[in-house]
């Protein structure tokens, strides 16, 4: 049987650590959708379309890989997409805490519905979005933490 999972976030800007989660996700499920939520309570810095348009350059096009954005609760849009397994990314022990809570959460509003967690590549492990974001506002070196086309957006964006 096919399985489909589901990875959700906001992706302001895809980074490496991400990229590697997916691919190496896809080891093991048949379907990723990468969902970019739309949090109405944050201003970032790429806008939705953006973001997709970046997610799908940074993983080249794979169709085993559909890039969507939603709004309101994941595990409705989970239902929506047609998943089974959540993935979440853990890059520290500090991490885990509210992971663990949102897992709860979404197990109680959506009992079928499973959390995988996955830790990231060491060579990834430190790497974040709002990190990226800072070091690309001060014109520091950001190629070996995204994908080019990422890269070349954000210095558009700080320019």
């Amino acid at each position: 049987m096919p399985k489909a999972a589901l990875y959700a976030g906001s992706f302001d800007p895809i980074t490496n650590g991400h990229t590697d989660l997916i691919k190496r996700s896809l080891q093991f499920v048949d379907r990723l959708v990468v969902a970019v939520a739309i949090n109405v309570s944050k201003e970032p810095l790429f806008s939705v379309e953006e973001r997709v348009a970046l997610i799908r350059a940074a993983l080249d096009d794979d169709p085993r890989v559909e890039v969507r954005s939603f709004k309101g609760l994941m595990v409705r849009f989970a239902k929506e997409a047609g998943v089974s397994v959540v993935l979440r990314g853990l890059r520290a022990v500090s991490d885990f805490e509210y992971e663990y809570q949102m897992a709860l959460m979404n197990r109680h509003l959506a009992p079928q519905l499973e959390t995988m967690f996955m830790v990231p590549s060491l060579d990834v492990s430190y790497v974040s979005s709002s990190l990226v974001r800072e070091v690309a506002r001060f014109g520091g070196e950001i190629d070996a933490l995204v994908h080019p086309a990422v890269a070349a957006a954000l210095r558009q964006k700080y320019q």
